[in-house]
Order: structure tokens, then sequence, then C-alpha cells
């Protein structure tokens, strides 16, 4: 008996301590208000700030530049060249077996520092007048691939919003389930006091009352770890959002789902739309622009050239010429004619090879529009059930907010147990927090689709 007694006093104090640390830790915070970030705002941020955006929207500002009419080939090459040179000189003119006037030898001539200038200057165009249509085709093929870029960017942005409202909802219901598990650990509290009052006055035992801080602690528990969930979801998404990680911040926990009738016209439409489809569309044409480009290497290409020319020159004076100074002036003008007759067959090579290129494309997007059909049933499939688990969800949350209500009911009257009044409230938790998981499950169900058929940039939310 007096171990028995010894037992029950040591569990007492054990729930009184553990009861005491976990209340004063949870209610001794100071909550200070928070930014609400929206979901139009998450987006901003991300759409500014995500590294992975910016470096895709780095290599469209490439592609952007490699369509630039001045990477054509349509314009002309102009070059120009200039040059100087400057010598100097002793030069001494000896006369063997010349003789002056008076039968003397003639003495040599001596030139000292005999200084030579010369300078020139020239500009020189070449344009390509037809090469088979070849610069044409290939100019065709970077605009082509400037579209490309734009879908494979829109790609990025797309998994990449997909991706922060994944872990924006996280935090939308981790919030949520925070505010559930505070709702139990306030009625568990009540418990406790209520327990407390009837024990006093002896209208029940002390077990009541253990029951109902041992319950307290366990929910103080539950609390703090949904608490620093919470805290790590709300770092995930700072982290997508590219700021510091512990920006504090409250988000929208609404929720609203798109019209059937609106997304069913979104399915009817998604061949049009879908990025991944949209993308196979410009390989094909780039594989057919490159056919054509390859074609035009058997045709002759005509070029124009022109130049203009300027240079002159200073000559020292010799032995026999007084010093002089030349200059003179060209302009040329021509035309030249290329034909490859045969290049030993790298060009028919090529144009075979482009030519096995563009089927492979066309076999890949046939490929892929298959799979982004049975993608786009999976997802609407799996939409269709997980909202019709949620509509059964808060219903079943609904019936345990009656029975708790009557439990509580019952409790103060003493008709039940205050075991069979924690298992009402534990199935009020796991109620509320199926809920939460599948609300967010079937949203994300919902954009997911709307990835697929090509409108998620297109609906606001």
């Amino acid at each position: 008996m007096a171990n028995h007694l010894f037992h029950t006093f040591r569990l007492a104090w054990t729930v009184r301590i553990s009861y005491v640390f976990f209340a004063v830790f949870l209610f001794s915070e100071t909550i200070g208000a928070q930014e609400q970030l929206s979901k139009d705002e998450a987006i901003k941020q991300m759409l500014e700030n995500n590294f992975g955006i910016k470096l895709a929207e780095n290599q469209l500002k490439i592609a952007d530049n490699n369509q630039s009419i001045l990477n054509s080939g349509y314009l002309p090459s102009i070059t120009g060249n200039a040059g100087a040179q400057y010598d100097q000189s002793d030069d001494i003119r000896e006369f063997p077996g010349v003789f002056d006037e008076n039968g003397d030898p003639r003495d040599d001539v001596v030139i000292e520092g005999a200084e030579t200038q010369s300078y020139n200057a020239a500009v020189n165009v070449n344009y390509l007048l037809f090469d088979g249509l070849g610069r044409y085709y290939n100019y065709k093929q970077l605009q082509e691939q400037y579209n490309l870029t734009e879908l494979q960017v829109r790609e990025t942005i797309e998994n990449t919003v997909l991706q922060l409202y994944s872990v924006y909802y996280d935090v939308a219901r981790r919030s949520e389930n925070l505010e559930v598990l505070k709702k139990a650990l306030a009625i568990s509290r009540d418990r406790v006091t209520r327990a407390q009052y009837q024990f006093d006055y002896g209208q029940n035992t002390k077990l009541e009352v253990l029951q109902a801080e041992v319950d307290v602690v366990t929910d103080s528990i539950n609390v703090l770890n949904a608490k620093q969930d919470l805290i790590n979801a709300k770092r995930d998404l700072n982290v997508v959002l590219n700021r510091e990680l512990e920006v504090g911040f409250e988000v929208d926990t609404v929720v609203n789902f798109q019209n059937q009738l609106i997304l069913e016209s979104y399915i009817k439409d998604a061949p049009q739309n879908n990025v991944t489809l949209l993308q196979a569309e410009k390989s094909v044409t780039i594989s057919d622009f490159q056919i054509k480009a390859n074609k035009a290497l058997f045709l002759p290409s005509i070029g124009l050239t022109g130049s203009y020319g300027w240079n002159r020159s200073n000559n020292p004076a010799s032995a026999f010429f007084p010093g002089s100074i030349s200059r003179g002036e060209s302009l040329r003008l021509g035309a030249s004619l290329t034909w490859s007759l045969f290049d030993g067959g790298r060009n028919i090579i090529s144009l075979k090879n482009a030519r096995i290129l563009k089927d492979s494309e066309v076999l890949q997007r046939k490929q892929f529009e298959l799979q982004i059909e049975r993608d786009i049933a999976n997802a609407a499939g799996n939409y269709a059930n997980l909202l019709q688990i949620y509509r059964i969800r808060e219903q079943n949350v609904e019936t345990n907010e009656n029975n708790l209500e009557r439990s509580q009911e019952r409790l103060k009257l003493g008709q039940i147990s205050s075991i069979e009044f924690r298992q009402a409230q534990v199935n009020l938790i796991n109620a509320e927090t199926s809920k939460n998981f599948a609300k967010y499950d079937a949203k994300l169900a919902e954009l997911e689709l709307l990835r697929l058929t090509g409108q998620l940039l297109n609906i606001e939310f």
C-alpha cells in the first residue's frame, strides 16, 4: 500500500513539474506582428530573386543576342588597314673607271641620313549577295531557337511556381495544424482546472487530475513539435524566395478551387498549350530549317567586293635624282561566284543526318503527345479523387466537433470518463489535421493539372 502511494505521489510530482515547464515555455513567448505573405507577393519575390529563374533568364538573353541582325550574316564585313614605314640610311656611291674633266678619278658621293617615309591606308568591303538562302534559314533557326529558349524559361518558371506553392501550402498546412493543437491544449488545460475543482470538492479522484495533466503534457509536446516543423517549413520557403532564412511571416490559408467546367476546357486545349509539346514542336521546326540550310550548300554563292586605298611616299635625293614625293589613290570593285561542285560528299552526309534528326524530333514529339495525354488523365483523376476525399474530411470534422461538444457536456455531468473524453478530443485532432492534409493535397493536384494543361501561369489564386 505504501509502495503504491509512493508511485502515485512520484507520478503526480513528475506530471506537475513537466506541466509547469511546458506551460511556462509555451506561453511566456512574446508574439509580435509578422509579415503577411500573400500568394501574389510570394510569386513576385520568387520571380525577382529565385536563382534558377535568373539563370534561365540569362540563357534567354544569350538567345536574344544570337537572333540579332548582327549575327545573321546579312550585313557586310568592312575591314580597314593602315601602315607607315620609316627608313634612314647612309649611301656611298663609288664611280670606278669614271674620271672628271681633268682626268682625275671621280670622287665618291656620300649621302648621310637619307630618310625614306611611306604611308598607306585602305578600306575593304565584302558582301555576300547570295548563298543559296543558307543564311536565311540559319537566321530562321536562330529565331526559332530564341522561341524555344523562351519556352524553356517558361518551363523553369512553371516548375519553380509549383515548387513554391508546394512549400507555401506546406507552411499553410502546418500553420493550421498548429492552431488545431493549440485549441486542443487549451481544452486540456481547462480540463485540468475542472478536474482539480472536482477533486477539491470530492467529486472525483486524484487520478482524474493526473490524467488531465498528462494530456496537457502530451498536447504541449505536440505544440512544440508543430512549432518547430512550421519554423523549418518557413525556412524552406525563404530558400525558394532567396531571402533571409529567419524572416518571419504568416501565410494565407484560404484555398479556392477552379471551376470544373473551366478545367475541362483547359484539358481540351492542352495540346496547344502544354510547354513540353510546344518545345517539341519548335525542335521539329528547327530541324526543318537545318535541312533547308544544308540544301543551300549545293547552290552557288555570289559575293561583292570593294576597296579604297591611299598611299604616300617621301623619297630622299640620290646621286642621280633629286628627292621626290609620290602619292596615289585607288578604288576597286569586284564580284565573285563560288560553286562547290563536289566536296568529297560531306554536304550529302550532313543533309542525310539533318533529315534523320528531323525524323527523330517528330518521333519524340509523338512520344511526348502520348505521355502528356496519359499524365493529364492521371492528374485529372487524382485531382477529382483528392477533392472528393477533402469534402469527406470536411464532413468528418463537423461530426467530430459535434461529438466533442457532447462529450464535454457529458464529462461535466460525470456520464463519461476522462479517457473517453480524451478519445473524442484525439479524434477531432486527427480529423482536422487529416482535413488539412486533404485540402492542400487536392490543391497541389489541381496545380499539377494546370501545369500540364499549360495554364499554371495564367490563373490567379
